[in-house]
């Protein structure tokens, strides 16, 4: 796995997201080294690589959960910071839980991706939004539910209906389908395609495609903190599309497992 060259040609610049010489460093050490990409308009690009390869630091950077030491990131035409549009992206993070005895119910939890720095007030129309969502990941009717009476693969999915209700231009996806069962990844799965149909860019951290192989336009591998391959999807390495395999990030764990606000995104806050 050699090829690192880029799926996008200057001539077709992205205009979704464009990564140049990003660097992070996290505990001391550099995770991402010197990355460049170009996400375009309604491409599916999954994010493939190792334990520790740097795949969802990579994300988290691009919401500004971690800091970059270097290099500069746009996102929907505008530079990494405030003036990036953040209520036309949704953020999915990696496994996280919501149980933590938050007396909140899964429909406050979606609701709260409709709010931000500029949004404090939820639309008229918030809870027809947050019942669509809700049925779109597969969990109708759950809304008055509290989050403590929710499985781990529940949870997830109410994350995920958080960030779909915002109608979002550009999602990212931190492993979304862990903890999730076979026949509600199948169900997100069309619910993305209906997403990928309507025009949204998708940038999914994956340890096997699974039911999103069918959707994936083109695939990024890390290698080390680098891109050690660019261009048409790939299948997983061996043993990572094993059903027992434990996908974990030894370098990110305390950043990982950090708890997540119920407030506003990580990328929502002024700086």
């Amino acid at each position: 796995m050699t090829d690192t060259s880029p799926a996008s040609t200057p001539g077709d610049a992205p205009d979704v997201l464009r990564v140049r010489g990003l660097a992070v460093d996290l505990g001391g050490a550099r995770i991402l080294h010197d990355l460049d990409l170009g996400v375009r308009s309604g491409e599916v690009v999954a994010v493939l690589g190792a334990n520790g390869s740097g795949k969802s630091t990579l994300v988290r950077a691009l919401v500004r959960a971690v800091p970059v030491a270097a290099g500069r990131a746009e996102i929907l035409g505008a530079p990494l910071g405030p003036r990036v549009p953040w209520g036309s992206i949704g953020y999915v993070p990696q496994r996280v839980s919501l149980a933590g005895g938050v007396p909140s119910t899964a429909r406050e939890i979606v609701a709260s991706g409709l709010l931000g720095p500029r949004q404090v007030r939820r639309p008229r129309d918030w809870r027809a939004r947050v019942d669509q969502a809700l049925a779109d990941v597969g969990l109708p009717g759950v809304g008055d539910h509290a989050v403590t009476e929710l499985s781990g693969g529940q949870q997830q999915r109410v994350l995920i209906a958080r960030a779909l209700v915002r109608r979002p231009r550009l999602v990212l996806l931190d492993e979304p389908l862990a903890g999730v069962d076979l026949p509600s990844q199948e169900a997100f799965a069309r619910t993305l395609r209906t997403l990928v149909s309507s025009g949204v860019t998708l940038v999914v951290v994956l340890h096997e495609l699974g039911p999103l192989a069918d959707l994936i336009t083109r695939t990024v591998v890390l290698r080390h903190g680098r891109i050690v391959h660019d261009g048409p999807p790939l299948a997983p390495a061996h043993g990572h599309d094993e059903p027992d395999h434990e996908h974990l990030h030894a370098h990110e764990d305390a950043v990982e497992r950090a708890p997540v606000s119920l407030g506003p995104e990580p990328f929502s806050r002024e700086i």
